[in-house]
């Protein structure tokens, strides 16, 4: 029985979260699979759901901030969710005002155009309020039920060594790559939450295996011109992901994050000495972790907490940073500027047309798709090769990984994460540049 409670729901999670579909638009999981039926259910209502979202937030943080009502003085529960700092509320506001805006099309262009809030909110606003529906509710089937702890203990002699970090992370990985970087990012916070990962753990994972999906990877490759390319590129990126994933982690900032839990925590990771062979050790732990999962009214609790949690405290924080980062990147010339001591740095490496290069490599930090829409216009197949593959490997955007981040509790600041993003811009890079002079 015990093996069936740790067996049925995990294969569940591995089926949502892991496991690879075929469908029309290629390869996806079955956590995309039920997005997109939903995204087609819902259609052109959804700017409108977002929007209405992000403004209930604002109205009832403001009520909380300005007359105090006894929920939020308790500020547990669904009311700690509302009950925020005036920081908080102001960037709730200010969320709320864009988002109309940008839904009525009334304010400037460089606000409301489809290359700054148009993209926010139709295409990242919308996608996050629908999956995390979904992957609220389900995430704790790959979590709760002894997944973690079988992978972990089996994967723990290879991940700890190599990437300084618990076996368990390697779930964490494998969902994020096969299905999208703000999963596994839910997982990793919740996974600090928990107590299972410290904060310097933590920030290694989602700052290192947290990667855009293999789905966008195609995306972003076809957008460049360089679809029969996929293959060599992806094992660029997975290459290139690896050597970032085995550096950082000695570098800062993150080798100067502490070995600290959080308030959860620890507990103990499994992995001590047993009698046991490893896969029957593997299988013991994940039973007694799954002896203690969470029952169907827990569950659902915790499935509208998350749900909530990214609705009205997320959502808000995308639309202004993920908004304010495009106005910078399309309107102004400062992503030009900051590229120039990238220019001998793209010379370096060989690479075609420098100069136009420098900003695309750069311009990642706002969205992980604008490297690949300014370096559209790049004749040579070589450049281009190497800045789809970084639009994938930077990995630290601030419309989703940084806004998400920076909200959660883990001890980042806005200046750790751009200079995550110039390391790993300086480690991956050279790795695709070096695959890529192999191919053209």
């Amino acid at each position: 029985m015990k093996t069936l409670r740790f067996a049925l729901p995990s294969l569940l999670g591995v089926a949502m979260f892991l496991a690879p579909y075929p469908t029309e638009n290629g390869l996806n999981i079955g956590l995309g699979i039920l997005t997109d039926w939903a995204k087609a259910l819902l259609g052109d209502r959804l700017p409108a759901i977002a929007v209405a979202i992000v403004c209930v937030s604002a109205l009832l943080s403001l009520y909380a901030a300005l007359a105090r009502p006894a929920w939020s003085r308790d500020a547990k529960g669904l009311a700690a969710i509302f009950a925020v700092s005036r920081t908080s509320v102001a960037v709730r506001a200010a969320a709320a005002v864009v988002a109309c805006l940008i839904l009525f099309g009334a304010g400037p262009t460089w606000i409301t155009s489809g290359d700054t809030g148009g993209v926010i909110l139709n295409d990242l606003m919308t996608v996050i309020v629908i999956v995390f529906v979904f992957a609220s509710f389900l995430l704790p089937f790959l979590t709760d039920f002894g997944l973690m702890e079988f992978i972990g203990t089996l994967v723990r002699r290879v991940f700890r060594p190599l990437f300084r970090l618990p076996g368990r992370a390697a779930v964490d990985a494998a969902a994020s790559w096969f299905g999208s970087s703000i999963v596994g990012l839910v997982i990793t916070t919740e996974q600090y939450d928990r107590g299972h990962y410290t904060q310097r753990e933590a920030l290694v994972i989602a700052l290192n295996f947290s990667i855009v999906s293999v789905a966008f990877a195609k995306v972003v490759t076809d957008f460049a011109d360089l679809g029969e390319h996929f293959l060599p590129l992806y094992g660029a990126v997975i290459v290139s992901g690896v050597a970032a994933a085995l550096i950082l982690p000695r570098l800062p900032p993150l080798s100067r994050k502490q070995d600290r839990y959080s308030a959860a925590g620890p507990v103990v990771e499994p992995g001590g000495e047993s009698d046991l062979g490893l896969l029957a050790q593997s299988l013991t732990l994940a039973r007694e972790r799954a002896a203690r999962a969470p029952g169907p009214a827990a569950l659902a609790r915790h499935g509208v907490r998350t749900t909530f949690d990214i609705w009205f405290g997320l959502l808000p924080l995308v639309m202004v940073i993920g908004t304010s980062s495009l106005v910078v990147a399309n309107h102004t010339p400062i992503f030009t500027w900051l590229s120039y001591p990238l220019v001998p740095f793209a010379e370096l490496l060989r690479l075609p047309e420098a100069a136009a290069a420098a900003p695309a490599l750069l311009v990642g930090f706002a969205d992980q798709f604008l490297p690949v829409i300014l370096g559209q216009s790049i004749e040579s197949e070589l450049t281009r090769f190497v800045i789809a593959c970084a639009a994938v490997t930077q990995l630290v955007y601030m419309s989703e990984v940084g806004a998400y981040l920076l909200k959660s509790k883990l001890p980042v600041s806005l200046l750790e994460l751009f200079v995550v993003f110039l390391l790993r811009t300086l480690i991956t890079v050279p790795v695709c540049a070096l695959i890529g002079h192999m191919i053209f």
